[in-house]
C-alpha cells in the first residue's frame, strides 16, 4: 500500500522519514501553495482542487495529513472526506506502543514517543517526537501532544486540543476541546474548553479564538 503526503513543509518531512523507516512507498505530496517538493526524489502530484485527477492515477493509495496546525489540519481532512480517500497512519519504528492501545485513522506517532497499555488515540492526532502518554489516557481527535510532552495515566484530552512543548499533565486531569496547554506548563486541575493556560500551575491566560 503506497501513501500520499497532504503538505510539504517541515512537517510533512518528518512524516516522510516515519514512513520511509516503515518501508513504505511514497508516490508523492499535495500542496495547495507549494510546486516544489521538500524531497527532491519525490514529486508534488498537485493540489486539493486537483484531487480528482491524483485519485485516477492513484486510486489505492493512503493518505495522511502533515499539517501541524489542529484547525488547519481538521479543514482538510474534511475536505479530503468528500473524496471518499482512506487515510493511513504512521507509527515510527523507535516509538513505544503498549498493549491494547487504539489509534485512529490518519494519526501520526514519532520518533522515541511512549503510549502506555490502554491509551486511545483518536483520528488525525500528532504525538510529536518523544511525547508519552500513559495508561488508559484518552485523546480526541484532531489532537497535537507537542514534543517531550508528558501525559500521566487517565488524562482526557479533547478534539482539537494542543499540549505545548515541554508541558506535564497529572493523572486523571480533563482538557477540554480546543484547549491550548503552553510550553512548559503544569496541569494540576481540569482545564475547561477553548482557553489558553499557562504557567505552573496552569492557569487560564485568554480564550482561545483560533
Amino acid at each position: 500500500m503506497s501513501y500520499i503526503i497532504v503538505g510539504a513543509g517541515g512537517h510533512a518531512k518528518v512524516i516522510f522519514d516515519i514512513l520511509i523507516a516503515q518501508q513504505k512507498e511514497i508516490e508523492g505530496f499535495i500542496d495547495d501553495y507549494c510546486t516544489e517538493s521538500p524531497i527532491e526524489t519525490v514529486p508534488v502530484l498537485g493540489t486539493t482542487d486537483q484531487m480528482d485527477g491524483i485519485l485516477d492515477n492513484f486510486p489505492e493509495s493512503k493518505y495522511i495529513v502533515a499539517i501541524g496546525s489542529n484547525r488547519l489540519r481538521k479543514s482538510l481532512v474534511t475536505k479530503l472526506s468528500s473524496y471518499s480517500v482512506q487515510f493511513g497512519t504512521a507509527i515510527h519504528p523507535a516509538a513505544v506502543i503498549g498493549s491494547g492501545v487504539q489509534m485512529g485513522d490518519g494519526s501520526v506517532i514519532m520518533a522515541n514517543v511512549v503510549v502506555n497499555s490502554g491509551a486511545v488515540i483518536g483520528e488525525h492526532a500528532i504525538l510529536n517526537t518523544a511525547c508519552t502518554v500513559d495508561h488508559e489516557c484518552i485523546l480526541h481527535d484532531f489532537v497535537h501532544i507537542s514534543p517531550g510532552a508528558h501525559l500521566a495515566g487517565n488524562v482526557k484530552v479533547g478534539s482539537e486540543a494542543q499540549i505545548g512543548i515541554g508541558a506535564s499533565v497529572i493523572q486523571g486531569i480533563e482538557i477540554g476541546a480546543k484547549t491550548v496547554v503552553g510550553a512548559g506548563a503544569c496541569v494540576v486541575r481540569d482545564l475547561p474548553p477553548n482557553i489558553v493556560a499557562v504557567g505552573c500551575p496552569a492557569r487560564k491566560m485568554k480564550t482561545n479564538t483560533k
